[in-house]
């Protein structure tokens, strides 16, 4: 089974290129984010792929960093933002945990469709709990696949086959409700959450550290 960098790294200009599946969820979900956010804050992407995202959303704070596994995915972003006019934005390759260590005192950490890629997902919660300052947002995306549909648990069955020849990353399944107590066991308080899209479930969630 390939590891998570080496699988990143080599689909990372695909991925690139491929368009965003369900622009309208995306949007929504995307503007749902920036209406939490304030000029002046300080904000750390982890997981950010090829900084897509995060070019949307830096225009809204003082400084956005943004993190991801693969330095293929980083040179990508780097690029994007080298061709922009903001000065504001900076991306760094490494793990989503060293990623959060690396700061503190952060206004929010995002997370956009990543959690269900990480091995350990309660220890990246901790962390970026440890990382917010007092009252600071957690704002996540992540794909809850046990609650899928049943045409979507059959496709599903793929994945192990997929993973062993290299096509696939290593992704958990859970619930929307497990992946919530993940999120209040890890000391924050949801304020607001949904599904978007509703199928297969992609649960955003914001959450005040407590």
């Amino acid at each position: 089974m390939i590891n998570e960098a080496t699988f990143w790294d080599k689909v990372s200009e695909k991925y690139a290129r491929d368009p965003i599946k369900d622009m309208d969820a995306y949007t929504y979900t995307r503007e749902r984010t920036r209406s939490y956010l304030k000029h002046e804050d300080t904000v750390l992407e982890i997981g950010c792929g090829t900084g897509s995202t995060a070019l949307e959303l830096a225009d809204a704070v003082g400084a956005y960093h943004g993190t991801d596994i693969s330095p293929n995915m980083i040179k990508i972003a780097r690029r994007k933002v080298a061709a922009s006019s903001i000065a504001n934005l900076s991306f760094e390759a490494h793990p989503a945990l060293e990623g959060i260590h690396a700061h503190e005192g952060l206004d929010a950490v995002l997370a956009f469709n990543l959690l269900h890629l990480l091995r350990d997902i309660p220890a990246t919660l901790k962390a970026a709990h440890a990382a917010l300052r007092p009252g600071g947002l957690l704002i996540t995306k992540t794909a809850c696949l046990k609650s899928a549909s049943f045409k979507y648990q059959l496709m599903f069955k793929v994945i192990p086959l997929a993973q062993m020849l290299g096509k696939a990353p290593f992704v958990q399944f859970f619930t929307e409700q497990a992946y919530d107590s993940m999120i209040e066991a890890a000391g924050f308080e949801i304020i607001e959450s949904g599904n978007h899209p509703v199928n297969p479930p992609a649960r955003y969630v914001v959450a005040r550290k407590r």
